[in-house]
């Protein structure tokens, strides 16, 4: 199935509306609740886990349930609607305490927070699982992939460059306040592009899928291999990123410092998104002219060690000026963005080889595992960064901006720089190992598919 222009603008509109949402849960939801409310660092990374434990077991089931979904809308766009409209409602809520006490506090966290998490995903899984659906191995799924991928990219872009500018001015200087009406905004916009993304995509109604039970597709997730190499990299690659993404403003708050710290950060993030959005769209592209997509992805994995490598030796001797700090910043962006485009086009691959090795084509339940290793990252992220945070004493009620602690701020570095460095190690020691599905190996595959549904088809005719 080709995707028409419309498709396509629906289709990018409702990427960049759904990554607002996860990013500025994603990189806030830490900082609103234990800088700007108080609540117990380590409680929050608590909270931050065991959201992401509960979603092993719900995100797998929704992919069975989307999978198993026959309506005269599809089975991808009802899911998608219903998700997107419940999760725009969790999220103003999220950013809209009203609990007084700390124990109040933690609680109203742990319970829309998990919410938060349910809601997303019923969007997130047919969102993606419209790609191996709707395309054919090859180049058709990979500029599908790029298409959403860098859509995404602009909206975590978006929220990265703006939060900071727009949430202040919000709330007229009362910070909580500006991520409540910054929410708000924020949740309207996804409803309504995702309205138009729904709108806008022709899904095949008429389309046959072979019912089965949830332990037979679990099995067949199991077996397919290839589909948990790219689960597993997945994990260690968004651990990585998240880690730093979580801590990024604590280091402008506590160590970079200044009055104008704030404004440094924005600097930041905004040269860093540009990077981000410009490598999807661009730098991605032109690599994939002259190199396999694998090669590419080694690429991106060397750019980012350079970038978190140069980051930790400018933090220790040269932080006068903003400016200084875009290098390594070029070069993190810059891999960032490209991995997230390549591990969607990974994943998707594996759709076809399970079809090819399992008999059945598992496009939702293998698109869930996405959804919960991506979600699964963030949580293992907000821990690790709870946890530092915790040894470094550092929130609003303990440090002022610029005030840090020596030893806080060694610990500070290190863990935003080393830790994401070696996380990234071990992610291209295991996909190396493990993936096998070569440019020619899924042209094979998907020829082999092709073939194999043709000759079901004269079967049953």
């Amino acid at each position: 199935m080709k995707l028409t222009t419309k498709g396509k603008v629906g289709y990018g509109l409702g990427a960049v509306a759904k990554d607002m949402v996860y990013m500025l849960s994603a990189s806030y939801v830490l900082y609103y609740f234990q800088d700007l409310l108080g609540v117990n660092a380590v409680a929050m990374g608590i909270i931050l886990l065991v959201a992401r434990v509960f979603d092993a077991f719900n995100d797998p089931l929704m992919g069975v349930i989307v999978a198993k979904t026959r309506t005269k809308w599809g089975k991808f766009r009802p899911w998608l609607m219903i998700g997107t409209i419940t999760n725009a409602i969790v999220l103003y809520m999220m950013f809209s305490c009203w609990a007084k006490t700390g124990g109040g506090k933690v609680a109203f966290a742990a319970v829309f927070y998990i919410l938060w998490g349910v809601t997303y995903t019923m969007m997130d899984i047919p969102f993606w699982s419209m790609i191996p659906a709707m395309t054919e191995g090859g180049k058709d799924r990979e500029a599908m992939s790029q298409l959403g991928r860098t859509c995404a990219g602009v909206g975590s872009a978006l929220i990265t460059i703006l939060t900071m500018k727009i949430v202040p001015m919000l709330g007229n200087g009362n910070e909580p306040l500006g991520f409540s009406r910054f929410a708000l905004i924020i949740a309207v916009i996804f409803v309504v592009f995702e309205a138009i993304c729904c709108l806008s995509l022709d899904e095949d109604v008429t389309a046959h899928y072979e019912a089965t039970s949830v332990k037979e597709m679990f099995r067949s997730l199991v077996q397919n291999d290839q589909a948990m190499a790219v689960v597993i990299t997945i994990v260690l690659v968004n651990s990585a990123i998240y880690v730093t993404s979580n801590l990024v403003i604590y280091f402008f708050k506590y160590d970079f410092g200044g009055a104008n710290w704030n404004d440094a950060y924005v600097i930041f993030n905004t040269v860093g998104g540009a990077c981000q959005i410009l490598a999807m769209m661009i730098l991605f592209p032109l690599l994939r002219k002259f190199f396999t997509t694998i090669k590419v992805f080694y690429i991106s994995f060397f750019m980012a060690v350079i970038g978190y490598g140069v980051l930790l030796i400018l933090a220790f001797t040269n932080m006068s000026n903003v400016t200084i700090l875009l290098i390594p910043g070029f070069f993190i962006f810059c891999a960032v963005g490209m991995m997230n485009v390549i591990v969607t086009i990974f994943l998707a691959n594996t759709v076809d080889y399970g079809e090819l090795k399992n008999h059945r084509r598992d496009e939702s339940v293998i698109f869930s595992m996405q959804t919960f290793v991506v979600k699964l990252a963030s949580g293992m992220a907000g821990l690790i960064a709870s946890l530092c945070l915790a040894v470094c004493n550092l929130s609003s009620d303990t440090a002022a901006a610029g005030t840090a602690a020596p030893y806080a701020v060694i610990v500070l570095r290190m863990v935003m720089t080393i830790l994401p460095a070696a996380g990234l190690f071990v992610a291209i020691l295991v996909f190396r190992k493990r993936y096998i599905l070569t440019d020619e190996k899924i042209e094979e595959i998907s020829a082999q598919v092709k073939a194999n549904r043709l000759a079901d088809a004269e079967k049953q005719s």
